[in-house]
C-alpha cells in the first residue's frame, strides 16, 4: 500500500547537471558570474566550468570547528564535453577552485617559502617595513648561505604565490625556514 502524495519516481536529465558549491560570504564576492571553474576531485579528469550565479540570500552554517559562518550557494555549469564527465552524478562530492585572478607569465614560489619581512628592514620597493600593509620576503640560496630577500607579493592561494618584483625566475627559494635560519645562515639542500 502507498499512502497518497508519495514520491515514487524522480526523473532528472543527468546531461544538464549543475554544481552547488557553498561559499564563505566574503569568498564568493570574489566569485562573480562568468568566472572560470576547475572541478576537481570527483573520481574522474578535472572539468572544466562557469559560475553562473551568486544567490542572493545567505546562511549560517556550523563549521567543523564549531564556529557560526555565513554561507552563499554559488551555482556552477559544466561546460566540459559531457562525455568527460558521463559518470558523476546527483548528489556527487566536487572539488571546485574558482579562477579569481589570471596573470599571464607570472612569477610563483611555494606560499610556504613566502613570510612577513621582518621590522625595520627595507621593503623591495623602497618602503620602510613598518608601513601598516607589511611587505613580504623569501630567503634565497646563494653559495651556500641563505640570504633574505624582500619581495613583492602580488597574490597568494593555499599552495603558492605570485611574486610581482624582488626575485628573478629560477631562483632557489627556502620553503618552510625555521626561526634559526638568519640572512646568512649557512644552509645545505636536502632532498624530500
Amino acid at each position: 500500500t502507498v499512502a497518497l502524495g508519495t514520491r515514487l519516481l524522480e526523473i532528472g536529465n543527468t546531461r544538464q547537471l549543475e554544481i552547488v558549491a557553498e561559499l564563505l560570504t566574503a569568498d564568493a564576492l570574489q566569485a562573480p558570474p562568468g568566472a572560470a571553474v576547475r572541478i576537481e576531485h570527483w573520481g574522474g579528469p578535472v572539468l572544466d566550468g562557469r559560475v553562473r550565479r551568486v544567490e542572493p540570500a545567505a546562511f549560517t552554517k556550523v563549521s567543523a570547528l564549531g564556529v557560526e559562518e555565513q554561507r552563499v550557494n554559488v551555482l556552477i555549469d559544466i561546460t566540459s564535453p559531457p562525455a568527460q564527465w558521463a559518470a558523476l552524478g546527483d548528489g556527487f562530492r566536487v572539488g571546485v577552485r574558482i579562477v579569481t585572478l589570471a596573470v599571464e607569465h607570472a612569477l610563483q614560489v611555494p606560499g610556504s617559502a613566502v613570510f612577513p619581512l621582518p621590522s625595520g628592514v627595507a621593503a623591495a620597493d623602497g618602503a620602510p617595513a613598518d608601513e601598516p600593509a607589511r611587505p613580504m620576503a623569501v630567503f634565497v640560496a646563494e653559495a651556500g648561505r641563505a640570504r633574505l630577500k624582500p619581495v613583492q607579493l602580488g597574490a597568494r592561494n593555499g599552495a603558492s604565490a605570485w611574486i610581482r618584483g624582488g626575485l628573478r625566475a629560477g631562483t632557489e627559494v627556502i620553503v618552510y625556514p625555521p626561526s634559526s635560519v638568519q640572512d646568512g645562515t649557512r644552509i645545505a639542500p636536502r632532498s624530500v
